[in-house]
């Protein structure tokens, strides 16, 4: 069940999205900040990654691993991985086992078709 609505407070949807997790409130205090120049074709604008975690119940540390363990803490790597599964280039439940480090995503490979999909998504 989603834990944020586009009418929150930004206060509200951070400290709801994270658990407090001190590394979540950081990727997505920046995916904030950045969203436009990374995926300025995300409909949701500068709440784009967050309102993708929501949606695949991405919360709190699981936020931090995404990003930091399985990204290289890369944002717009982070945000192609999110957009992949939007985009059904990516299944949830293999984002998942990935996140928890079960599996691993060829991240290169994923990246590329987010690409392909998306010409304006911009990769650093």
């Amino acid at each position: 069940m989603a834990r944020i609505t586009l009418d929150m407070h930004i206060n509200d949807a951070l400290f709801a999205m994270s658990d407090g997790n001190p590394g979540a409130i950081t990727v997505l205090l920046e995916s904030i900040k950045r969203n436009q120049e990374i995926d300025p074709m995300n409909a949701f604008g500068p709440w784009g990654l967050m309102a993708n975690l929501d949606e695949f119940e991405i919360y709190g540390p699981r936020i931090w691993g995404l990003y930091k363990n399985l990204c290289g803490e890369d944002l717009p790597r982070t945000t192609a991985v999110v957009r992949a599964v939007q985009l059904g280039l990516l299944s949830r439940e293999t984002l998942d086992q990935a996140i928890d480090g079960k599996t691993t995503i060829d991240i290169k490979e994923v990246t590329g078709k987010v690409r392909e999909e998306l010409p304006d998504f911009r990769i650093s």
